[in-house]
């Protein structure tokens, strides 16, 4: 077999180790069409390259691709060089410190690897997306990478947090999970301190350290579900609950999840949970969902509610005041 031919299966060959956890040398004979020993030859080349192929002997044992000491190049099939590419694209607006720059870097090199025609539907991919974001707030990366150990390792974490305010307290915390939303990044943890579960913004934590102090996991809500009512309940003066003739699934199409929450309900119906800065800006906002409705909670809405449909409807009357509309066509001289 030629040289090229040779390159050819090995980089077959590394493809199939990416593809899956572990291999048998006849499967791996099998896919490449050749023998076991010529299975063994190929997986020693992609040894000397600095791939790290681990063999296990014995039945059940085989080859596996592991972790090395440097990051190997990445064999990608069409729809995975498609996919990363647009990935590293929107997350070069993202909002971690550095990796905006980091993702940049990596979509050039995938860029000048790239065959011409997948580059230029990556490239159409582009050209025909405008991203609808809100401004976001960086998280330096260092801090992620923090909490992050500190939540594998089941350690306190120190720091200094700022509250509505602006005054900052020392924090000590046992740090479940962090919770990302498209704008920011929260932290779920056990207050030590207020012996209680709460929820802490990433941008407003300072000097944040690990301490070497391992404590006991405790049992925990769920984060995703902590952290959303935290953010959507708790900053605000103002919570309802109002019943929707709508599917979950529909409410959630319009009302991202750091705004409400929803909970399914009986007959097709479902219920919106959300805070607001007063109940006229919650009825504005429910009103325009478009939906069937009924207040839950609080009762004073929905005199809001009734308020707020008198002066939509002196607002559709006469442009005038006369008592007619400037367009009424019994008004043609």
């Amino acid at each position: 077999m030629t040289a090229e031919g040779t390159t050819e299966r090995v980089l077959r060959l590394l493809s199939l180790l990416q593809s899956r956890l572990s291999w048998t040398a006849t499967e791996l004979a099998a896919e490449l069409g050749v023998t076991d020993r010529s299975v063994r030859r190929d997986v020693e080349r992609l040894r000397a390259l600095g791939y790290p192929v681990h063999a296990t002997a014995g039945v059940g044992g085989g080859y596996q691709l592991g972790a090395g000491t440097r990051l190997p190049p990445l064999l990608l099939d069409d729809d995975e060089a498609i996919a990363t590419a647009v990935s590293l694209r929107l997350a070069s607006g993202g909002t971690v410190a550095g990796a905006g720059e980091a993702a940049l870097r990596a979509l050039t090199k995938l860029d000048q690897v790239m065959p011409p025609r997948l580059r230029a539907e990556v490239r159409a991919v582009h050209g025909a997306t405008d991203t609808l974001l809100g401004p976001g707030v960086e998280i330096d990366a260092e801090l992620l990478v923090t909490l992050a150990r500190a939540c594998r390792d089941a350690v306190r974490v120190r720091f200094r947090y700022a509250g509505h305010g602006g005054e900052e307290h020392e924090r000590t915390v046992e740090p479940v999970r962090m919770v990302a939303t498209s704008r920011r990044w929260y932290l779920m943890a056990y207050d030590v301190d207020r012996d209680d579960w709460r929820t802490f913004r990433l941008d407003r934590m300072r000097e944040a350290t690990a301490t070497t102090w391992r404590f006991q996991p405790r049992e925990h809500p769920d984060p995703v579900t902590y952290v959303q009512r935290g953010v959507t309940e708790a900053p605000y003066p103002y919570l309802s609950r109002i019943r929707l003739r709508a599917r979950p699934e529909q409410v959630r199409e319009v009302v991202p999840p750091q705004v409400g929450r929803v909970e399914d309900d009986r007959d097709g119906w479902c219920v919106l949970i959300s805070g607001g800065p007063s109940l006229d800006w919650i009825a504005m906002h429910v009103a325009l969902l478009g939906f069937e409705a009924e207040v839950l909670d609080p009762p004073e809405l929905r005199e809001t509610a009734a308020r707020l449909a008198r002066r939509l409807t002196a607002l559709s009357g006469p442009a005038d005041g006369s008592g007619a509309r400037d367009d009424d066509p019994s008004r043609a001289g």
